[in-house]
């Protein structure tokens, strides 16, 4: 289990940040912020057994999360967050 301040854990908690916002993007604005080629390797990479800190999220990962499509975006518990994060990220380029 991770400490939540460890180096698994910070990197584990960016990469469904990452994965979330990318997914967000295709599913909800039609816009691809990445190759399919490159989503398909970050998700691939979700470790869904690290504790991030998150109880909420790290238990809605592993019952929803599924690599091979970025469908389960549509049942994220934070999404306002999510969109949030994309919205500023398309102020600010």
């Amino acid at each position: 289990m991770a400490r939540l301040y460890s180096d698994e854990a910070c990197v584990e908690r960016r990469r469904r940040i990452r994965v979330a916002l990318f997914a967000y993007a295709y599913e909800f604005e039609a816009e691809s912020m990445v190759s399919d080629a490159d989503f398909d390797a970050l998700a691939l990479r979700v470790d869904t057994s690290v504790d991030t800190g998150h109880p909420v999220l790290d238990a809605w990962f592993r019952q929803h999360f599924q690599p091979h499509t970025g469908q389960w975006i549509h049942a994220h518990p934070e999404l306002d967050g999510i969109r949030e994060i994309y919205t500023r990220l398309q102020t600010t380029y």
